[in-house]
């Protein structure tokens, strides 16, 4: 692994994971909707994959959506913490065992399919990481994450801050931050991906009480986890202050909170001969400045 700089505290996220695991089915209905939308993209590609692998399964809501789908193949689950992944399901095809992100246990050349539903948004040193599963993965094999991208809770985070300028007279990080769609773009390339593509979606979530949001975000084990975030709780009156900016800021038509929640899909293939490649430099039959001059003449009902 590279010495990427610590940004969170990793065994703080295992230990949250651990606490939100026996409660975590009343609180993972953003981790099934990803995995729901994750797995959906699995029936437009002409293949089957033989072996898995769930990196952060939770309690195996990734799972589920491929039994939903009809995969038939060997699935790998495994979570961080220990706690989480002996609620998943196992079987003879479901293997389950606790890893770390940071530092993967499987072979090179292990698996034909790679997943991830909200897990590697707490990992430090995240291009190490793709470099771990590009690796693990067979040639043509394939990689689908689904990362919080970073206008998640973004209301969340400007209202905290301006709560605690005004009560407090200042302000430390109290969400983590999230990963921008051209920096994942650039962390799939350096990863030795091939066919890289990042895209971006919002699921919006309705709540009628701030304080939901916030019970939800500690049912799913997604508190602070910031190496350098303030370790005293927020004051009764800059977290009432901060929770009716967040409800004035993002009302919604019946007076109620939407929250929303940006999910980056990373999609990459392990490199392969037979995977389409870009042309040689200068190898094009026409020339652009061609056709353009072709579309622009007058008469073409360009103004």
């Amino acid at each position: 692994m590279d010495h990427a700089i610590e940004v969170f505290d990793r065994r703080l996220v295992r230990r949250r994971r651990a606490r939100a695991a026996p409660g975590f089915a009343g609180f993972d209905f953003l981790v099934r909707e990803v995995a729901r939308r994750l797995v959906e993209r699995l029936a437009d590609i002409d293949r089957r994959f033989a072996d898995a692998l769930d990196l952060g399964c939770h309690r195996g809501e990734v799972a589920a959506a491929l039994a939903q789908a009809g995969f038939t193949g060997t699935l790998v689950q495994c979570d961080l913490a220990p706690e989480m992944v002996a609620l998943a399901p196992g079987g003879p095809e479901r293997l389950r065992l606790a890893a770390d992100e940071e530092a993967l246990p499987f072979r090179a050349d292990s698996f034909d399919l790679a997943l991830s539903a909200f897990s590697l948004h707490w990992v430090n040193d995240l291009p190490g990481t793709l470099i771990q599963i590009s690796r693990l993965l067979r040639a043509d094999g394939l990689m689908l994450a689904a990362i919080p991208g970073a206008a998640t809770l973004a209301g969340l985070r400007a209202a905290l801050a301006e709560g605690e300028l005004a009560e407090a007279g200042g302000a430390s990080p109290r969400v983590s931050p999230f990963l921008d769609i051209r920096d994942a773009g650039a962390l799939l390339q350096r990863a030795g991906f091939a066919l890289p593509v990042v895209d971006t979606e919002t699921i919006t979530v309705a709540y009628r009480d701030p304080m939901r949001l916030l019970a939800d975000l500690r049912g799913m084990g997604e508190g602070n986890a910031l190496i350098k975030r303030r370790r005293a709780p927020l004051a009764r009156t800059t977290l009432a202050r901060a929770l009716e900016n967040l409800r004035l800021s993002r009302a919604g038509a019946d007076g109620g909170l939407e929250v929303g929640f940006e999910v980056l899909t990373l999609t990459g293939w392990k490199a392969h001969p037979g995977q389409p490649q870009p042309l040689r430099r200068g190898s094009a039959a026409a020339r652009l400045a061609d056709a353009l001059e072709r579309l622009e003449k007058p008469g073409s009902g360009r103004e």
